[in-house]
């Protein structure tokens, strides 16, 4: 059974951040001011429905989705574009696949201890 996600998370460390900015095609100043934030992220998950808010000084960004659900995601603040994206659990990670103009884009979600962690998918 897929852990309960609900709580609010600080941000602690990154890996590899600016290799996966990159590989989604995010130009370079933006990069930059990315790579300077610490997001953190507030996560309401009850049942499948998910409400996943990042959270800095620069932008907060609100993602809603049901699970398993998908759903058109506008992503212009990031990149300037809309993709489709489903987000699904396998085992006990939350796993979100987007679908458009940049192939392999994603993201995994998990919890250790108390601590969220996040990785390219």
């Amino acid at each position: 059974m897929p852990p309960n996600l609900t709580g609010y998370y600080r941000f602690v460390s990154q890996q590899n951040l600016e290799d996966y900015l990159q590989a989604l095609n995010i130009n370079v100043a933006l990069r930059k001011i990315v790579m300077l934030l610490k997001p953190d992220k507030e996560i309401d998950h009850q049942g499948d429905h998910m409400v996943v808010k990042t959270i800095s000084t620069f932008h907060n960004y609100v993602m809603e989705f049901e699970v398993g659900v998908e759903f058109e995601e506008d992503l212009r603040i990031v990149d300037g574009r809309k993709c489709q994206t489903i987000v699904t659990w396998e085992e006990e990670q939350l796993v979100c696949v987007q679908k458009g103009e940049v192939p392999n884009r994603g993201w995994r979600h998990w919890l250790e201890g108390e601590k969220l962690h996040l990785s390219r998918s």
